[in-house]
């Protein structure tokens, strides 16, 4: 069966050029193999406002349709960017200051080298450094955080470190239920690509894993550990129930904070970093859309009379 594409000859759409979504018209419609009815389609595109030397066959995956909402997170897209570059070009001095004083540190070693151990110490020195720079030289994944969440993680940071509160739980709205209406919204518009769907389901099951295995390693505070305990008693015996089930929106928005570290560590390779950025952001951008449905403010003591109440609430 011939493939069949959601995009047409003539059609306005927007086209991922490295890590920006340009507005894009295409030209032409072909087969990527001209012998083979069956193989993958491929589209040639002109990038508004570029010269026809820019002109590019792309294949369907770097083609989003020119919807409002593709256009908010083409717009998010370049500032985020944007906003990488210049923070990177803020580096090179910093960069210098720090090779110099490495070099200091080696001058040093070199006049002491008579001391047993200290060339061993160098060599790790040097190891760690190229493992630092290996590790930068990942894929990255800048995901757009729009500046109410950004608000709300400083504002949560501040009631849980400074004033000892929690959240009180379980969330009105735990992440499971988040995920699962933002897919119930999400997954209509991508009814003619069954491949967008999938990925959609896929993301969302790997934020699910990802929260219930980071929540008691790296999301929560000091504050709140005794509060999980409790929680984590209450529902070891259920099937199916998790972390997920029990926290809301304010923990959910930490994992995103810490996601571009996280998945750093990965083998992803550039395209599949691409698309789940493109994923994420458009979930934090319809969070933030949403900010008031899924955020709650009430936040309780986290001292012990206070902890009582949770374990009330669990039963």
């Amino acid at each position: 069966m011939p493939p069949v594409s959601m995009y047409s000859k003539d059609e306005k759409v927007l086209c991922f050029h490295h890590d920006i979504l340009y507005d894009a018209k295409i030209l032409e419609v072909r087969h990527k193999d001209p012998s083979d009815k069956k193989s993958v389609l491929e589209f040639l595109v002109h990038y508004k406002g570029w010269k026809n030397t820019w002109d590019d066959w792309v294949l369907e995956d770097r083609l989003r349709k020119a919807t409002e909402e593709n256009r908010e997170l083409a717009a998010n897209l370049r500032r985020e960017v944007e906003a990488a570059a210049r923070l990177k070009n803020a580096k090179p001095a910093a960069k210098k200051r720090a090779m110099s004083d490495r070099s200091s540190v080696r001058d040093s070693e070199e006049r002491g080298n008579s001391v047993p151990g200290r060339g061993s110490k160098r060599a790790r020195g040097e190891t760690d450094i190229e493992k630092e720079e290996t590790f930068h030289a990942r894929p990255s994944i800048r995901i757009v955080m729009p500046d109410n969440l950004k608000a709300l993680i400083v504002d949560d940071w501040e009631r849980i470190t400074k004033n000892g509160a929690v959240v009180a739980l379980p969330a009105p709205k735990p992440v499971r239920q988040i995920l699962q209406e933002w897919r119930d919204e999400e997954a209509p518009k991508r009814v003619e690509s069954r491949i967008d769907v999938d990925v959609l389901d896929e993301v969302i099951a790997g934020l699910l894993e990802y929260f219930d295995t980071m929540l008691d390693k790296i999301l929560l505070y000091r504050y709140e550990r005794p509060q999980y305990r409790i929680f984590r008693k209450k529902f070891a015996n259920p099937p199916g129930k998790g972390p997920v089930d029990i926290y809301g929106g304010e923990h959910l928005i930490r994992l995103f904070s810490l996601l571009p570290e996280l998945l750093a560590q990965t083998n992803m390779d550039l395209q599949a970093t691409q698309r789940l950025r493109e994923e994420l952001s458009k979930f934090s951008l319809w969070l933030s859309k949403n900010s008031e449905k899924y955020f709650r403010t009430e936040y309780i003591s986290g001292e012990e009379s206070s902890l009582e109440k949770s374990i009330k609430a669990a039963r």
